[in-house]
């Protein structure tokens, strides 16, 4: 996936994948009923010790629960997540191997009831997990080189092929043997590169590639006089915020690297433009706070991982540099300037998709490319929306465009539309069957299409002063079930139905099964995900 950037358009992509996303490649709730009481199905907030207590007991039995499953006797479980839901009901999401070998695309979520009684299980593949032979005829040499000349041909400058690692490769048709490996660099405009290539280890073909980062009281720029967490240091004051998992802020000075914290000493921070250094490491700062207290108040999750620790955010990468990253291997936020240094890309919405592919990253996982990629990117653009609206924020209110504050295409409109996604030209409104084939950043326009009949239903209306005109693939009526209900539904499907395979069928299949555990099988929420499902063409 690497789209075009031009001053005169580029696109809001944000990718997660094992290791990294990236910004760019190119309140009221209308509908909203009564919130009811919190359904048994609905997740309960976990506190870091108890999420960690259920991983040990996870991780304890995990023996059993392979045997419990059916999975053979060389495969072995590695938990990765869990999710406790009122009711008592765990989801535990594990990743498997193979005779000692990380199997990717074997993924999988283990629903078991408070009895200890397993309900069902969700799994990335369907195919029986074996190979005649774990001993590979290619080299690693070989591959390595292989692995350089695909980065080559992506214009991947200083190539570094890390050693390739033996794995089984599940993600399609049927299992193989084979190799990954990581080629490090830098993309032609500036992105750092961490293209993962996969190998058949008996061919020597390409059997994947994936480019893992992509073109995706203080004073801030876009959300004006705000408060931030910061913390005394030696220096006066650091940018740290304790209370958040002391999530940290660094001023990369146009350059590289790791940067520096940004530290103040009378604890007053920027001066709201872009000539103080300090203005976007507000904006930065606030945009990871409140994404922090979103995830903490709406899905009782705490922190990107769920396990209290927070994450950095970096700003002023290089220079005019028109985009953003998030990039598991630091477990941090990277922010450009924009097109003269003017326009830095910390708004709200935008910090909140760069920590979503976190959250996506270490839940659901969606493999970035084809049909997943497009859930992917969408599930970012999802949350990027409901945290801005949940901030409240006067200066920067909440909407369903996305990057409307950046204005990176120079003429002040955003980057997405979720109500109608063709307006930008490019994103799809509706399901095809070549919808695995188009970009995955346009391809995220069904989801996100979807997202918004669900919320708010079809038609002409106006929220917030936005006037918004949601079709429908068949021209039916949908009626909106209210933001409040689809985010959480989107939240449980990614966090408890969600593998690294799914695609917009098993979407529509997770989500009703996430409204039914929260709502009932016979309700008004899970008919409204079944109609805004159909309203983008996916039946």
């Amino acid at each position: 996936m690497t789209p075009h950037i031009s001053r005169k358009r580029s696109m809001l992509a944000i990718s997660t994948a094992v290791a990294a996303g990236a910004l760019l490649a190119a309140g009221l709730t209308t509908g909203a009923s009564a919130q009811p009481v919190a359904p048994s199905g609905a997740p309960v907030a976990l506190s870091s010790t108890a999420r960690a207590g259920l991983l040990q007991d996870a991780d304890a039995d995990k023996a059993a629960t392979a045997e419990k499953i059916g999975l053979g006797a060389k495969e072995k479980l590695v938990v990765r997540d869990v999710v406790k839901d009122a009711n008592g009901t765990t989801h535990t999401r594990y990743e498997r191997t193979y005779d000692g070998l990380p199997v990717l695309g074997g993924d999988l979520v283990v629903h078991t009831a408070k009895s200890g009684k397993v309900k069902r299980v969700t799994k990335a593949t369907k195919a029986t997990v074996k190979v005649a032979s774990t001993d590979a005829k290619l080299g690693k040499s070989s591959v390595a080189k292989s692995a350089e000349s695909t980065a080559a041909k992506a214009k991947t400058t200083k190539a570094d092929a890390q050693s390739p690692r033996k794995v089984i490769w599940a993600a399609e048709g049927k299992p193989v043997l084979a190799y990954e490996t990581v080629v490090t660099g830098m993309q032609k405009d500036g992105t750092p590169s961490r293209l993962r290539v996969v190998t058949d280890a008996a061919t020597g073909k390409k059997l994947f590639e994936k480019q893992e980062i992509e073109n995706a009281t203080g004073n801030s720029q876009y959300s004006g006089k705000v408060e931030i967490g910061s913390k005394k240091g030696s220096n006066g004051f650091d940018l740290t915020d304790d209370s958040r998992g002391g999530h940290s802020t660094f001023n990369l000075e146009n350059g590289q690297g790791e940067g520096k914290i940004f530290t103040d000493d009378d604890d007053t921070w920027g001066n709201g433009k872009p000539d103080d250094p300090q203005t976007a490491g507000v904006d930065a700062a606030y945009g990871a706070q409140v994404t922090w207290d979103y995830y903490k108040a709406v899905h009782g999750r705490e922190g990107i991982k769920g396990d209290g620790k927070g994450a950095t955010s970096r700003v002023h990468y290089g220079d005019s540099y028109v985009n953003a990253f998030w990039d598991d291997s630091c477990f941090c936020m990277t922010y450009g300037d924009g097109e003269g240094n003017k326009k830095p890309l910390t708004s709200i919405d935008v910090a909140a998709h760069e920590m979503s592919h976190g959250v996506t990253s270490a839940t659901g996982n969606m493999e970035y490319s084809g049909e997943s990629g497009g859930l992917n990117e969408a599930t970012s653009d999802i949350f990027g929306s409901s945290v801005e609206f949940n901030a409240k924020s006067p200066e920067d209110i909440g909407d369903y465009l996305i990057g409307e504050e950046i204005d990176i295409n120079g003429d002040g409109s955003p980057l997405r539309y979720m109500d109608k996604p063709s307006k930008d030209g490019q994103s799809l409104d509706n399901w095809s069957a070549d919808a695995g084939n188009v970009d995955v950043h346009y391809s995220s326009g069904i989801a996100n299409h979807f997202f918004y009949l669900l919320s708010e239903g079809s038609g002409a209306k106006e929220i917030n002063g936005v006037k918004y005109d949601s079709p429908t693939a068949d021209g039916s009526k949908v009626e909106g079930i209210g933001r409040d209900k689809a985010e959480k539904i989107w939240f449980k499907a990614l966090t408890t139905e969600f593998t690294t395979t799914t695609d917009y069928k098993a979407a529509r299949e997770g989500t009703v099964k996430a409204a039914t555990d929260l709502y009932g099988a016979d309700s008004a929420e899970v008919k409204g995900v079944e109609a805004a499902w159909a309203g983008v063409n996916v039946k």
